[in-house]
């Protein structure tokens, strides 16, 4: 944490401070920000503010007053509720308008973390409450260099275990012993295991109307068996298994034949332009010095869809923020399900991932890569992008 770099995006923003609360460590954001320990006892409210000007302000109960001890600034130290209010008041000092884990009408629900009736203490105080999520976009969501190659890195073995997993089916479907959606992931799993890999869930491997599910989940009771004439969508993501360590997510498609048939390559190359649009939107914006938000990129890509016939198709944001964490707290590339109008910065990585799911037809698709900015504005993607769908019967 830098309190000088904080300071200085508060004026910036033109905010008197930031307010962090947290009860039973409900809030990993400011845990990650404040790099505080979660696993640490936390029974009891606590308050931390930092002002635009001046030092940092605690505010703990008696009974955990250790509970702030790693962070620079004075301490004031609570017991009856009265006292708690009270001492509130007094570390906001002179402040009008502050920040906190908070997003009006819930626009942006990663950042909105703030139970109701702390924000109403708040304004209590004739105090103005206003979202954080621009501060948690900058403190939140910006990767070092070093963190930046931990995602470069980790491309490097994800895209084997795509490549390995189509091969597996291949393999299988030859030799007479048909693999299921779930073996595959199992396969996949174990592959990424053995290449110091973690990952929260999945990966998916969807086949037919499976795929037309965005978020299908292949178990032993669900899962198809795969067999030629099968559409598979595979989407994996996963991070080294190292302190710190940064995501990769990817999503490609494959059809268990020797040659694909043409209306299922003219819906796809829909899916692969739009993506390519917003990629290159935000390349071009990146390389003039032109400032865009997540919800320009999602309409750049939206378009796209929309244009080609499958608007109505295309029933999720265009991409996520990605991080520590596969969906991070940092802008997302999305004007449907939410509008974020916060800004695409530096150090930061995410995903593009337009996807058509057509249910009524047993069919969906999903073409997904990730975007990095470098520190000095540069817009990258690690590992290859896919462009037609893999024939698996012709692989190896």
């Amino acid at each position: 944490m830098d309190i000088a770099k904080i300071q200085i995006a508060l004026k910036e923003l033109g905010i008197d401070g930031w307010l962090f609360y947290d009860f039973h460590n409900r809030d990993a954001i400011a845990a990650r920000i404040l790099n505080r320990d979660k696993s640490k006892m936390a029974t009891r409210r606590w308050f931390y503010y930092i002002p635009t000007e001046g030092e940092p302000m605690k505010l703990v109960h008696k009974i955990e007053p250790w509970q702030l001890d790693s962070l620079p600034g004075d301490k004031l130290i609570y017991l009856p509720w009265e006292q708690q209010q009270a001492h509130l008041r007094t570390i906001l000092g002179n402040a009008k308008k502050v920040a906190m884990q908070y997003s009006p009408n819930n626009a942006i629900p990663y950042v909105s973390i703030v139970d109701g009736g702390t924000v109403d203490l708040v304004r209590s105080f004739g105090i103005d409450v206003v979202t954080s999520a621009d501060l948690v976009s900058t403190f939140e969501s910006h990767l070092s260099e070093a963190d930046l190659k931990m995602h470069i890195d980790a491309s490097v073995p994800m895209q084997m275990v795509k490549d390995e997993a189509f091969r597996e089916i291949s393999r299988r479907i030859k030799a007479a012993n048909n693999p299921t959606e779930y073996e595959i992931m199992l396969f996949m799993q174990d592959t990424m295991h053995k290449n110091n890999l973690i990952f929260s869930d999945g990966p998916i491997v969807a086949v037919n109307e499976h795929a037309a599910d965005p978020h299908f989940e292949p178990t032993e009771a669900n899962t198809h068996t795969i067999k030629e004439g099968d559409l598979v969508l595979i989407d994996l993501w996963a991070k080294f298994n190292v302190p710190g360590g940064i995501y990769y997510d990817i999503t490609w498609m494959g059809f268990v034949g020797t040659e694909v048939p043409e209306h299922i390559t003219k819906i796809f190359k829909v899916a692969t332009d739009a993506r390519d649009a917003a990629m290159n939107y935000v390349k071009a914006n990146f390389a003039n010095g032109t400032s865009i938000r997540g919800c320009d990129v999602d309409d750049v890509c939206r378009k796209v869809v929309v244009d080609g016939g499958y608007g109505e198709y295309f029933t999720h944001r265009t991409g996520h923020n990605i991080g520590e964490e596969v969906h991070g707290n940092g802008t997302h590339i999305d004007n449907l399900e939410t509008k974020d109008e916060r800004y695409l910065i530096n150090g930061s990585c995410f995903s593009i991932e337009p996807g058509i799911y057509m249910p009524d037809e047993k069919i969906g698709f999903r073409t997904e890569l990730d975007v990095y900015i470098t520190n000095d504005g540069k817009a990258e993607v690690a590992g290859p992008i896919q462009y037609d769908i893999i024939k698996i019967m012709s692989l190896d």
